[in-house]
């Protein structure tokens, strides 16, 4: 989406505008509408479009992983904005996991952009440097909205906590690509790892993984990370 179009976004996001009044032309964009039928976390969602199950990133954003402190309200705050409802979908790009990246709007508001100007969520600087996006945060962090009222120790990027808060699953995603696919694998049995079990539990929502409900799959490879 072109930058005159965010900042069109983000006009009418503070005079509480409908996106439907937006005209700026920018380059051509890939929409489709869905139904959200899960929210998987605070910034991914599982949708049915055309009668296909999708699981959508939210393009430009990330939130606290589970076991992060304001993880389960950003989750929270994703469900009451996309939960049951008719989506519009922007396509992005494909992820590494197969997953689409897109932007999200519902009830005609840009859901990425809201949830970092109600801080719940970082912009994922690894993919955008979208100044609008950009400037959300900062006023999200000004005010100290949302996560920003936390005590600093405990405001970790999710990408830097996913590398060294959970016991390095990033890096060994990295080095085994084809082994982190959704639908390969259900069964502790199958893991080769703690990386890859946390990603099918986080990822594809295989919750079965984590029978005791404490955010830990298959204790046999987890136990003590």
């Amino acid at each position: 989406m072109s930058v005159q179009r965010r900042t069109a976004i983000a006009l009418a996001l503070s005079l509480g505008l409908s996106l439907a009044l937006l005209a700026v032309p920018g380059r051509a964009e890939r929409f489709f509408d869905a139904r959200v039928v899960r929210v998987v976390d605070g910034d991914t969602l599982e949708v049915l479009a055309d009668g296909r199950p999708v699981r959508v990133r939210i393009f430009g954003i990330d939130t606290p992983e589970r076991g992060q402190p304001w993880s389960r309200k950003a989750k929270e705050a994703l469900a009451r904005r996309v939960a049951g409802k008719e989506v519009r979908i922007n396509e992005v790009d494909t992820d590494d996991y197969g997953r689409l990246v897109g932007e999200v709007y519902a009830d005609d508001v840009c859901v990425g952009c809201e949830l970092v100007r109600e801080g719940h969520a970082w912009v994922y600087r690894r993919y955008t440097q979208d100044r609008v996006l950009l400037a959300l945060e900062a006023e999200a962090r000004e005010h100290r909205r949302g996560l920003w009222a936390l005590p600093e120790a405990e405001r970790i990027p999710p990408w830097e906590w996913r590398h060294g808060g959970a016991a390095g699953a990033e890096a060994a995603e990295r080095r085994e690509p084809e082994a982190l696919r959704c639908g390969t694998k259900r069964y502790c049995r199958e893991m080769r790892s703690c990386a890859e079990a946390r990603f099918h539990l986080r990822e594809c929502g295989l919750t079965h993984l984590d029978g005791d409900g404490n955010g830990i799959p298959c204790h046999s490879l987890c136990q003590g990370e």
